[in-house]
């Protein structure tokens, strides 16, 4: 069923391509000037794309940064998108009108999209089948609906040129907008088993970052050709330039420090508190909960950054943990070290929110924010495993958490950690390269 959902996109958006080249090809290119001008500006966007070759290996092993990474860089090729919803929507050409069709819009985005992309499958680092697919029935769909009524004449007739125009456009583009959401969520839904719904709130939410430049640059480009011509793209996709530019400068400060945290993290296991990998043992089986409890993207980021700093207290202890097992702790020493979490947490310049997860992951799960309730329910399920094959296995770990449903543990989060394991997230982790 899951397999079903990703071949349907990916069959319907080759369907639509082999029409929309077929059709071309057979009837020839209308107005080549024009096409090759948008077919320029969208082969250029390709070939200035991010790169996110490495977020996929990442998300293969199931590290936790690969979900924030996939959110950021959801429009890899701005230039590119907002250059083929331009086309989409192109109505007159400098006052002349226009009569390229849907499947010649489709035709000429895919070609370029193509040419583009050629440099980065030569590295090995090409984009995903579905970000191509869903590129393509977007463009598609913002087509079908603006070309019919523009080549008619009943845009131009009922609406006209003015203001009641543009908001036909802002209207037309919150459509697009949630087209390219449902189609983005229901192949990660169909391939993480995560709830529908997270995911496609999480996919709006990404429309309003570099997708409403998207969105606002692929509107101007449409409208200033129709009144400059061709020459309005080299100078309107500039803004669209520098906000990439803006965007990746952002990512590389994020990944810097993520870096910092992790390294913090990391003190522990080299200060010989906590085993090796148990930090990011627990980051990444806390963000797999979050997901499947459906936490936003920003309820992500809070959780992995608790979860990689959950033993920081173990730092400022004389005697250490036995094998930093602070599951099997009394509640007053637990809670003790939690505190002592929280505050060097706060001295490490991490968000307020860390440090109140950190701080408050042994207090009863009745009292804690979620965060730190997948923290506390994580943390122990890895104690109770020492790291390896526990005896028992994972099912007398996950039972022993049960045990303790009517205080220590949130059953729903137990219940969700039961499911993630059963998916194989267990495996998956030991699998995450520490650093």
């Amino acid at each position: 069923m899951r397999g079903a959902v990703v071949w349907t996109v990916r069959g319907a958006a080759g369907v639509v391509t082999l029409a929309g080249l077929g059709h071309t090809l057979w009837y020839g290119v209308v107005e080549p000037g024009t096409a090759l001008a948008f077919g320029t500006l969208i082969a250029c966007g390709e070939l200035a794309r991010r790169d996110t070759g490495d977020t996929r290996d990442r998300r293969a092993d199931g590290d936790p940064r690969a979900a924030r990474d996939a959110a950021e860089e959801r429009r890899p090729a701005p230039l590119g998108s907002a250059g083929a919803l331009a086309y989409a929507l192109l109505g007159p050409n400098a006052t002349q009108s226009t009569h390229h069709g849907v499947l010649q819009i489709v035709a000429v985005v895919v070609a370029a999209a193509l040419a583009g992309i050629v440099p980065h499958i030569a590295r090995g680092r090409g984009p995903a089948a579905d970000h191509l697919a869903r590129r393509v029935l977007t463009v598609a769909f913002a087509a079908v609906c603006f070309q019919p009524l523009y080549n008619s004449g009943r845009l131009e007739h009922g609406i006209g040129q003015g203001p009641y125009l543009v908001l036909f456009l802002l209207f037309l583009l919150g459509l697009t907008a949630l087209c390219d959401a449902v189609l983005a969520a229901a192949p990660a839904g169909a391939r993480t088993g995560r709830p529908y719904g997270p995911l496609l709130r999480d996919e709006l939410r990404a429309q309003l970052g570099i997708g409403s430049a998207i969105c606002a640059t692929g509107v101007v480009m449409a409208l200033g050709v129709a009144v400059a011509g061709l020459w309005a793209l080299s100078v309107l996709c500039v803004p669209l330039l520098l906000t990439q530019l803006s965007f990746h400068r952002i990512t590389a400060i994020r990944t810097t420090y993520r870096q910092t945290i992790t390294s913090l993290a990391r003190a522990t296991e080299i200060a010989g508190c906590t085993r090796p990998g148990h930090s990011r043992r627990v980051a990444v089986l806390s963000c797999a909960v979050g997901r499947e409890l459906g936490l936003s993207q920003r309820e992500l980021t809070v959780l992995e950054y608790a979860a990689l700093m959950h033993d920081i207290g173990q730092l400022s202890l004389v005697d250490p943990v036995r094998a930093g097992a602070t599951a099997g702790l009394p509640a007053a020493e637990a809670r003790r070290i939690a505190v002592l979490g929280g505050e060097v947490a706060r001295q490490t310049g991490v968000p307020a929110e860390v440090a109140v997860v950190v701080e408050r992951q042994a207090d009863p799960y009745r009292d804690q924010p979620v965060a730190a309730r997948i923290v506390r329910a994580v943390n122990a399920y890895d104690d109770l495993l020492g790291g390896t094959r526990h005896p028992g296995g994972s099912l007398a770990a996950l039972e022993q958490l049960r045990l303790g449903t009517g205080r220590d543990y949130q059953p729903e989060v137990v219940e969700c950690l039961a499911r993630v394991l059963a998916r194989g997230g267990r495996d998956r982790v030991g699998q995450v390269p520490l650093g």
